[in-house]
């Protein structure tokens, strides 16, 4: 079929850039990005440390688990987050075996943790690191996690929310370039963007069910520049624009809506969306924005934010900061007279020709790579 030959092809184009010499890098990184990414756990064994500069042939030697759990202040907690992961194995794995697993994914966070103490353990790591460890196994895991950890994911593991939060600014300003009228339809019912935290800490390894599904995010995610999860967030909440326009419009009916994630998404066109919309609205112009919402909350929590915390029963829940109403008259000229709106759906649509055609897929790695140098620095002032 027209399907396998084109897998084929594929396969054949990853291995060529994994044998070219120095290895191709920014081929493998389109790979990851575009339909079906990278296609089987065997070529990820291969690619990931490729995409993450992670040097395979030097692999330090895992320490024994009994000295990495005496005395560790983060223990309890990662043992119970791991106890609670039964439904990120697959389906019918053996106890025994899962078991061993679960010791072994203890092992690989209290290790990371231990070698880099500026990093704060949190809630939701552990479903990033059981995903590495069930595609290539916990000594690669360990050492493709430790860089991602410093690198992606280290604004997660700062003692405070702040960097986390302030990631999570950038999704409505995203959310308002394509789609004002969802927009303006959040900012009434005051959702906020806490319905999305647990999916940009866990790269939605923990609210998607199917594997493939997780899998196929992260080779994409690892390619592309960190805040990439984020415009994958408002692609599924701009994907549900008739679902979110025909809700009640108060804040208890949007983020119960919001945060039960369709399991049936169609995720190629999502990451194509969202590769289109990184391309259009890099993170450079919505900072700007982003900051002006930080500047707008207000850290007063109201009964609404702890009653829907209870319910939720997570803690980071009751860090929801409030938006002020702002006049809604003076709202809507200021973004008139400050945004130009073309008529952004035309554009879209031809993005998503281009998406198909790989060419937003370069200007994604293109940022990507221009990004890394940067990882050393504070990346969020």
């Amino acid at each position: 079929t027209d399907f396998d030959s084109r897998k084929k092809r594929k396969v054949a184009e990853i291995y060529q850039a994994l044998n070219s010499d120095p290895i191709d890098v920014a081929a493998l990184r389109r790979m990851a990005i575009s339909e079906g990414g990278l296609l089987t756990d065997e070529i990820r064994c291969k690619v990931w440390p490729k995409l993450l500069s992670v040097n395979t042939d030097d692999l330090p030697p895992l320490p024994a688990g009994k000295e990495l759990r005496e005395d560790n202040k983060d223990y309890q907690q990662v043992l119970l987050d791991v106890r609670r992961s039964l439904r990120r194995f697959p389906p019918g794995m053996p106890d025994d075996q899962r078991e061993g697993l679960q010791e072994e994914l203890i092992d690989i966070i209290l290790h990371v943790l231990k070698r880099n103490p500026q990093l704060h353990y949190y809630q939701g790591y552990h479903d990033i690191v059981v995903t590495f460890l069930l595609v290539v196994g916990d000594r690669l895991a360990t050492a493709l996690v430790e860089k991602l950890s410093t690198h992606h994911l280290r604004d997660f593991m700062d003692p405070t929310m702040d960097n986390t939060k302030h990631i999570l600014n950038y999704l409505m300003p995203i959310i308002d370039q394509v789609n004002p009228e969802v927009h303006d339809f959040m900012q009434s019912a005051e959702v906020g963007t806490i319905f999305a935290l647990s999916w940009l800490i866990t790269w939605f390894g923990h609210v998607l069910s199917d594997f493939r599904h997780v899998v196929r995010l992260y080779d994409f995610f690892l390619a592309c520049h960190p805040l990439m999860p984020i415009y994958f967030a408002a692609v599924i909440v701009l994907h549900r624009e008739q679902e979110v326009l025909d809700c009640e419009c108060d804040m208890a009916s949007v983020h119960h809506l919001l945060s039960q994630i369709p399991q049936d998404l169609p995720y190629e066109t999502l990451i194509s969306r969202a590769g289109d919309l990184f391309v259009q609205f890099p993170p450079s112009e919505l900072a700007r924005e982003a900051a002006q919402q930080q500047a707008e909350r207000t850290a007063a929590s109201t009964f609404k934010d702890f009653e829907l915390a209870s319910v939720q029963q997570r803690p980071d829940t009751v860090l929801r900061q409030r938006f002020r109403e702002r006049p809604r008259a003076e709202e809507r000229t200021k973004s008139i007279l400050t945004k130009p709106r073309t008529n952004r759906f035309v554009k879209l649509a031809v993005m998503g020709l281009t998406v198909a055609l790989g060419a937003a897929a370069l200007a994604v790695v293109k940022s990507a790579l221009e990004w890394a140098p940067k990882f050393e620095l504070q990346i969020f002032p």
